[in-house]
């Protein structure tokens, strides 16, 4: 009798925990996508279908950038109401060693707005990372943009000092030739 109860309670047990993962979120998340930050800036962002609600959301857009350039970032999810449309969770920046920064969420409810700035990063390849979870069963996205700025190079300063000592240069022989008329 002991082992008949076992089995019985065994096959509850493993029946519960079957549903349980059954009635787990779904990942709705679309494939990495790249983002051609080289060239200044660019726009993101993923609409969801319906029926959705209750599934999570991890998005990378990847892109490449220089030594010395800084990233901006601002994203943003608009609903009815706080009940549906999307949850944003976070907005972060990572390298292949990780996490380099979280973005700050600077309003929450109907409008889910997150923004991220970054100080000089080490040249190389990064990905935002965009998470959240869909709260309604109608169609939900949110859209953001990046821009990349670049820190001139050494060499870049050189010429432009080169150039304006020449306009310089020029400029003065100009007035002496105008004085000497």
């Amino acid at each position: 009798m002991k082992t008949a109860k076992r089995i019985v309670s065994a096959v509850v047990i493993a029946g519960a925990a079957m549903v349980a993962n059954g009635a787990m979120a779904a990942d709705v998340s679309n494939p990495d996508t790249a983002l051609p930050l080289a060239v200044g800036g660019d726009y993101f962002g993923h609409t969801f279908a319906n029926n959705n609600a209750g599934n999570s959301f991890a998005e990378r857009y990847t892109f490449n950038v220089g030594a010395g350039s800084s990233i901006y970032a601002d994203l943003f999810s608009n609903a009815k109401d706080a009940n549906s449309g999307l949850d944003i969770l976070g907005l972060a920046l990572f390298n292949a060693d990780g996490l380099v920064l979280k973005g700050s969420q600077t309003s929450t409810g109907k409008t889910d707005v997150w923004e991220l700035t970054s100080g000089p990063l080490a040249a190389g390849h990064y990905f935002l990372l965009v998470s959240g979870t869909v709260l309604s069963n109608s169609v939900a996205s949110y859209t953001g943009s990046a821009a990349v700025t670049a820190v001139p190079e050494p060499a870049t300063y050189g010429m432009l000092l080169g150039g304006l000592g020449l306009v310089g240069a020029l400029a003065r022989r100009k007035q002496k030739a105008s004085d000497a008329a």
